[in-house]
């Protein structure tokens, strides 16, 4: 016993270390705070390097249908909220052309932070005398690195703890070492800018056709958009094959995944940072605890110097995100299900009801939001119209005003008051035309997918998600 305690021990040090030794690294996150839980940056780079600044070979750029690109711009850009019981994770999405404030920068598309912190800071260094590209190039990433992070964080009110990021070829290397990644299509597609090529329906896929899977947007019915919704599917299915034990406890798929994360992947570790436990804590997410979900857009096409962009409300982000990631029963935490033992809006008493009334032209706007409570387990009441109005409001009577606080975070901070003349109990959602909030017509370009494959919150502008696979897999655009 004490020989085989001894030899599965050295093993599992010894990929460890292997892991640490060649594993690149960058010191981006100053550290988020105490708040219970860990936040990580996941980037997505379009890039035609590895993690050390080699080049990608011609007949590699070749395969994965990545052509000449200069731009240090992010494909893909994740915050992932993990509690520090593991017990669940939300990952927000950040579509490339969501029109943000970048420090420093001024008002652009999100996904040119990393680029032009990267210029800002060469230009610095070579003001300072240094002339080595390797040195200016990795003065250059780091800092374009950090001002992604500020931007971010900056956008979500968020602190981030640790930042990973990783290339193309990585990208297509991790689906190799883990066996492929099982993924579902609405309908076939072709793009010959991607290199897309898929058939109806579920099936599996790795190496260039997983970076062609979440690359595509040319051809998708809402391009960019639907892209989002494919990289949230792709990331739960990932999930859920890399942390199942058919990787981890499998010796040549362990050494392979540690191979290409060598190769391709750029960690902010900090030093306080025990990769072994962390790795142990996500192992509990794979039975479907985690969700992704979008940051909630006011316009799909709106037009800036930069070209046409998504236009997003700082106020609502932060109120999302706020939403997603307090703990359950916190004050404008999302609403507890029936289920549960936390009191919702439904279980305060038989007298608590939730009407809600549309006061604007955007017919069936009044269902949309009924719709948004109803999956988070709040019971609605009267659904109608009244009179039109330009303010959002969540009324309540006597007894009420905890389940409108609550009824107001669900629908993005909306305001609330006491109203003498309603009932005891009784929650009244007044839909003005300021609202953007959830199930709004400016609200979430997609649903929010879960790792077990569920489909939550659909936008208002497009038809729900086909219905789930038997294997639980959630079939996208």
């Amino acid at each position: 016993m004490s020989l085989v305690i001894l030899l599965v021990t050295g093993y599992g040090w010894s990929n460890y270390r292997h892991l640490l030794n060649g594993l690149a690294t960058s010191d981006v996150a100053e550290g988020g705070g105490a708040d219970g839980a860990v936040d990580i940056l996941l980037v997505g780079m379009d890039s035609r390097t590895d993690a050390h600044g080699n080049p990608l070979p011609e007949n590699v750029l070749r395969e994965l249908h990545a052509g000449s690109n200069d731009a240090s711009l992010t494909d893909t850009i994740i915050m992932l909220h993990i509690p520090n019981d593991g017990s669940s994770a939300v990952g927000f999405s950040f579509p490339r052309d969501s029109y943000v404030s970048i420090p420093g920068q001024g008002q652009h598309k999100i996904n040119s932070a990393y680029g032009r912190g990267k210029e800002a800071e060469i230009a610095s260094q070579q003001k300072r005398g240094v002339n080595d590209p390797a040195a200016l190039d990795r003065a250059g990433n780091d800092a374009g690195r950090k001002l992604l992070l500020r931007t971010v964080e900056n956008l979500t009110g968020s602190s981030i703890d640790h930042y990973a990021e990783v290339n193309l070829l990585g990208f297509a290397q991790i689906t190799e070492a883990v066996g492929g990644v099982p993924v579902c299509l609405n309908s076939a597609t072709s793009d010959s800018y991607s290199g897309a090529d898929f058939k109806a329906g579920q099936q599996t896929i790795k190496g260039p056709d997983a970076l062609a899977f979440v690359r595509q947007r040319h051809g998708l019915p809402r391009g960019d958009l639907d892209r989002v919704v494919r990289q949230q599917a792709f990331l739960a299915g990932l999930a859920s094959t890399a942390l199942s034990g058919g990787v981890l406890a499998n010796p040549n798929k362990l050494r392979e995944l540690i191979s290409s994360v060598q190769d391709s992947v750029v960690l902010d570790l900090g030093e306080d940072t025990d990769v072994l436990s962390f790795a142990e804590r996500l192992r509990g997410l794979a039975g479907g605890a985690i969700k992704f979900d979008t940051i909630p857009i006011e316009d799909a096409a709106y037009d800036t110097p930069d070209g046409e962009a998504l236009k997003v409300d700082p106020r609502a982000v932060k109120a999302a995100v706020r939403a997603a990631t307090l703990p359950p029963g916190a004050p404008g935490s999302p609403a507890p299900q029936p289920q549960t033992t936390s009191a919702s809006p439904s279980e305060e008493g038989a007298s608590t009801r939730v009407d809600v009334l549309n006061g604007t032209r955007t017919s069936g706007l009044a269902s949309k939001v009924q719709d948004r409570l109803s999956g988070q387990g709040v019971k609605v009441g009267t659904v109608g119209n009244t009179s039109k109005r330009n303010s959002s409001v969540v009324r309540y009577g006597p007894g009420g005003e905890s389940a409108a606080q609550e009824v107001a975070s669900l629908l993005g901070g909306m305001p609330t008051e006491s109203d003498s003349s309603l009932s005891s109990g009784r929650v009244q959602v007044l839909v003005g035309s300021d609202y953007d909030g959830p199930s709004g017509p400016r609200f979430s370009p997609g649903g929010a997918l879960a790792l077990d494959g569920t489909a939550r919150q659909q936008s208002s502008d497009t038809p729900e998600q086909a219905p789930i696979s038997a294997a639980g897999i959630p079939c996208v655009n």
